[in-house]
């Protein structure tokens, strides 16, 4: 495949643009609230975008994309079910909480609610899953500039190994993702990741709209896949009738629930883009201002992902024109009806070129391939600068909102607390500097864990079932129950998480192999899927939490009320909203949104 100059042109231009905006904000990060909480002055509508283009990355872009390829319209679930109903929790009852503290961080509200060791608990985990994020956005680009073969001729010049290209890639990503972070912090972040928000848009609409109309609109694209695929409800009573291969209760609580839940209303990640509102009314309304958009992005991310499934079977030439060198993946170009489904080719070893297979031997398919094949196959030359452009964005923007999320919960909740008390402003914004090239090493080390994975999301929600649902039993309790401990808390996270790790090593996805994909305990229950074995990862998670937290706390002293002031539901004082526009208010905002989400529900059941 070979990138025209117009190609590189368009995408040369966003790597000076997002460097560029780096450089101009590097004189406005003065101080460490400059630095980290973008001065808390931003408008909602900035903060709204953000706050969506934070979640926007190439988990999302990719991974939603191989999910529809691997799943099917079911993928839905993680949008409609799995996110809306959160924000809009978050935007009416926890925002609140979180802007009102003053807290500049989530695990620094933690330890205002229960105390200190609850507090280095969940920084210290929320630091190691921010690093996992990381690495994930970064195996996805390394992944893309290897499929395009963007550096194969000089490689081959200076006789070079193929892997060399995959390692190159990294260090590519993380160098351009720790020059603007470096620079402008927070507030470099959040205006990448608006422009982001709209590359995605214009790259990926064009690219729908050609593929629908290839396999026939929506009439032909459901007739040339099964009726599972494009059903998000159909099949849900049984986890072997659906290709998500999870039940609706495993889906209701495990997804909609714990996982989305946990996510939204404790990640820091995307709390950190709305607690930068300059009031508590606009950091109420982010979360709704972003649910809008986040509603209609499966037409965006998930339906190329079925439409690349739907594709006639790639002849030899497609397949030649994204397959990896060496003499595996020159059969699979040979025979891609044996290697491939539509334009999913069977995953290869990044560093080795040879095919990966399943348990039985059979070629794993690289659903990670789907949205990158669909833009080569489908996009000319310049609208294909414009495409491949989007997807770096998204990379580079995931990357970019959990660095930023590291170096914060780093510099104020690790480094401040326990290791250098009371040093000075400027000392920790040169902490919070150097915590950035800390993660971004950290991020190229777990770039390669995700190699295993022949879908990223799959990955991504493995470690969320860790951290965020044992979180959110915590924060539930915490908030909605006055008795809750502080021994009560750090013992039900704890519990928690070992109850996920037992689980994950007890039980293992139908065909993978003992390891990284679980069962390395000893292999008691097969899931149909990697993503059912997640959901059930995040119940286990989430419900030893919630009894231990419960019991701890009844035989443990709780902490005076006057003390949970702004930290309790029932103790504090309920926003103000009698002064705005009926339409700005967030809990009409918040019945507008429920009233779409059930009409396209309906529609897609």
């Amino acid at each position: 495949m070979n990138l025209t100059t117009i190609d590189w042109v368009i995408m040369l231009l966003y790597f000076v643009f997002v460097l560029g905006i780096g450089f101009a904000l590097k004189r406005f990060m003065r101080t460490s609230k400059d630095f980290f909480q973008a001065g808390r002055s931003l408008p909602a509508w900035i903060c709204g975008l953000a706050f969506i283009s934070a979640n926007l990355g190439a988990q999302e872009v990719i991974g939603m994309g191989a999910s529809g390829a691997k799943y099917g319209i079911a993928t839905s679930h993680f949008y409609w079910i799995g996110a809306i109903p959160a924000m809009i929790f978050v935007g009416v009852f926890m925002m609140p909480f979180y802007y009102g503290s003053k807290a500049r961080s989530v695990p620094e509200f933690l330890r205002l609610r229960f105390d200190e060791k609850t507090r280095a608990y969940n920084a210290c985990s929320f630091a190691v899953m921010t690093v996992f994020s990381s690495g994930i956005s970064m195996y996805a680009m390394a992944r893309l500039i290897q499929t395009l073969h963007v550096f194969d001729s000089a490689f081959v010049y200076f006789h070079l190994p193929l892997g060399w290209i995959f390692h190159f890639s990294i260090l590519l990503s993380a160098l351009i993702v720790l020059g603007y972070i470096f620079l402008g912090g927070l507030t470099s972040a959040i205006y990448n990741e608006v422009l982001q928000f709209f590359l995605i848009v214009a790259g990926f609409a064009p690219l729908v709209w050609v593929g629908l109309r290839n396999v026939g609109g929506w009439n032909g694209l459901k007739a040339s896949l099964p009726v599972a695929y494009t059903h998000s409800w159909r099949g849900m009573t049984n986890p072997h009738h659906n290709p998500l291969g999870v039940e609706w209760f495993g889906l209701s609580f495990g997804l909609a629930f714990v996982l989305s839940f946990g996510y939204w209303c404790t990640d820091f990640l995307v709390i950190q883009t709305a607690m930068a509102s300059d009031s508590e009314e606009s950091a109420r309304r982010v979360p709704l201002i972003a649910a809008i958009p986040k509603m209609f992005f499966p037409f965006l991310v998930i339906l190329p992902g079925l439409i690349a499934i739907a594709t006639p079977a790639l002849t030899a030439h497609a397949m030649a024109r994204t397959a990896m060198h060496g003499s595996a993946a020159a059969g699979a170009a040979n025979d891609p009806a044996k290697y491939g489904k539509g334009l999913i080719p069977a995953k290869v070893d990044p560093v080795s070129g040879k095919i990966m297979t399943d348990e039985r031997g059979q070629p794993l398919l690289d659903y990670d391939l789907a949205i990158p094949n669909m833009l080569l196959y489908y996009f000319p030359t310049g609208i294909l600068g414009l495409g491949l452009t989007a997807l770096l964005a998204s990379f580079m923007s995931g990357m970019a909102g959990n660095v930023t999320a590291f170096n914060t919960v780093w510099t104020y909740d690790l480094y401040q607390s326990y290791i250098h008390k009371n040093a000075s402003d400027a000392h920790y914004l040169r902490m919070g500097r150097w915590a950035t090239v800390g993660g971004i090493l950290l991020s190229m080390a777990t770039a390669y864990a995700a190699m295993g994975f022949n879908n990223i999301m799959d990955t991504l929600q493995l470690v969320f079932s860790f951290v965020n649902a044992p979180l959110f039993a915590t924060f539930l309790l915490g908030m909605f129950w006055k008795r809750t401990t502080g021994h009560g808390a750090f013992t039900g996270l704890v519990s928690g998480t070992l109850a996920a790790i037992v689980h994950h090593g007890l039980t293992l996805p139908t065909d993978a192999h003992p390891g990284m994909h679980g069962g390395w305990i000893a292999v008691v229950h097969l899931y149909p899927s990697e993503m059912a074995q997640n959901f059930w990862t995040a119940i286990w998670a989430f419900s030893v939490n919630f009894i231990v937290t419960v019991v701890i706390s009844l035989m443990t002293k709780p902490r005076e009320e006057s003390e949970l002031v702004g930290l309790v539901y029932s103790l504090t004082p309920k926003p103000v909203e009698h002064h705005m526009a009926w339409y700005a208010r967030p809990k009409v905002i918040a019945v507008g949104l429920i009233a779409m989400l059930v009409a396209l529900n309906l529609i897609f059941k």
